[in-house]
This record gives C-alpha cells, sequence and structure tokens, in this order.
C-alpha cells in the first residue's frame, strides 16, 4: 500500500477536515506505533503503521467501491450548491469518494462510486468502449428505422462534428394508445444527455430513463432505489479485468 501523510489519511478515514485534525494531532490525541506525534505532515503506511485517534484505532482501505442504485433528484458530483450529491447517499466516513462519471439529476439507475482514480480513469476512457445500458420510456412510437439509424450513429448537435457512435437500439414494448415505446440502449460513450439528445435527433423525447448496467455490472433487481452496497471482490475483478 502507498505511504499517505499522516493528516489526509485521517481526514480520508472522516476524523475530520485537515484543520481539525490538524489540531487534534497538536493535542496529542492522535499517536503512531504507539508514540504521540504533533507533526501532521509525517509519512505514514497503513500496512506497517498503527494509527490511533483518542484510544481508537484506525483502519482504512486504500480504495472502496460502491454500487448505488440513484434516485432522481440528485447530482452527480461531490459537492453542488443546488441539490443533494449522490455521496449524501453512501455509508461511509470517507472523504476522498466520488462518483465514476455521471447520470442526470432526473436519471436513476447504476453508479458505481470510488475512490480508485486510476480504475475510473479506465472505465470513462473513450477508448476502452465501455457499454452503458439504460432502459427507456420515450414518447413517441420507436420504429425499425429508427433501430437503424442508431446503429449507424447520428448527428445529435447543431453541426455534423457532434455525432454519437453507434449504438444498440432494442424496442421492448409499443403502446400505441398512450403513444409511447419501452425500449433498452446501450451507448459506448458518456456525452452530455447523449440519450435524451439521440431520441430528440429522431424526433422523439425520453419521459423516463434508468442506467441498468456498466460494463459487466448489471444493476441488482434487489438494491432499492437510493440504496447502495460494497461491490463484491468478484464484481471489483470483473471491473479491473474489463
Amino acid at each position: 500500500m502507498s505511504t499517505f501523510r499522516l493528516d489526509k489519511y485521517l481526514a480520508d478515514a472522516g476524523i475530520g477536515t485537515r484543520s481539525e485534525i490538524k489540531n487534534y494531532i497538536k493535542k496529542g490525541y492522535v499517536t503512531v506505533n504507539g508514540e504521540p506525534t504533533k507533526k501532521p505532515d509525517i509519512k505514514i503506511s497503513p500496512d506497517d503503521d498503527e494509527i490511533v485517534f483518542q484510544n481508537q484505532p484506525i483502519s482504512l482501505s486504500e480504495f472502496e467501491y460502491y454500487l448505488l442504485n440513484k434516485p432522481a433528484g440528485y447530482v452527480s458530483a461531490t459537492k453542488d450548491n443546488t441539490a443533494p450529491t449522490v455521496l449524501t447517499l453512501i455509508d461511509s466516513k470517507r472523504k476522498d469518494l466520488f462518483p465514476v462519471g455521471r447520470l442526470d439529476k432526473d436519471t436513476e439507475g447504476l453508479l458505481i462510486i470510488t475512490n480508485d482514480g486510476a480504475l475510473s480513469h479506465r472505465l470513462l476512457s473513450p477508448k476502452r468502449h465501455v457499454d452503458k445500458t439504460y432502459f427507456a420510456i420515450v414518447d413517441g412510437i420507436v420504429t425499425k428505422a429508427d433501430v437503424t439509424l442508431f446503429e449507424k450513429g447520428l448527428e445529435i448537435g447543431d453541426d455534423d462534428l457532434d455525432i454519437a457512435m453507434p449504438a444498440q437500439l432494442i424496442i421492448e414494448k409499443i403502446d400505441p394508445e398512450q403513444n409511447i415505446s419501452h425500449v433498452t440502449i446501450t451507448i459506448q460513450e458518456g456525452k452530455f444527455h447523449q440519450v435524451k439528445r439521440m431520441f430528440q435527433a429522431v424526433e422523439k423525447k425520453v419521459l423516463y430513463l434508468k442506467r441498468i448496467a456498466f460494463g459487466p455490472i448489471a444493476l441488482p433487481h434487489d438494491l432499492p432505489l437510493g440504496d447502495s452496497r460494497i461491490l463484491s471482490k468478484e464484481e471489483i475483478s470483473m471491473l479491473q479485468k474489463f
């Protein structure tokens, strides 16, 4: 495991802010290998050093991984001044967690939360072509012609440079009376409002959107909306190998 500054390690463990922790250290509340320290910037190794705060050992894994069933109304960010963030739904004291990519505020479904920056970068890299699958309810009747257009790629902006890569569109259910369609769509990009803009390009509107899979990970049917769970070792391994 890597080495860390003592104050950053304690902050990531949720003990307090960096300024609060520096004050705790000055007051002798923190010991390293049984000895009080007054230096917040000393380097420690969680594998080799015993860190204790007010007689409580502090143990912190280098990385944490969560699977969240995001509800509408939450912003996929670490901070926001207008709405609650997805991190408020995660039961962790860590201060270094972040969402892998983003879902729109009104979009539900699978979102991975972690502090593993290298894994996040690989999963979001356009060169990796990681599948992202959504269930959508669309205002309008989706046709086989739409499916073909999605397969070819669509212009989704004001100029011919803003083109969405080919995507797989599957028609699940058509309701002619209500003029709506239930579909699944798999894309390999993460452009701003991409799914909504793709349907706008074929003169239809997304009424409801939920991500149901990200790469090899599918949204569990038994995970309630707004709840999260820790990814299993097998799931983490799948993401790392993907």
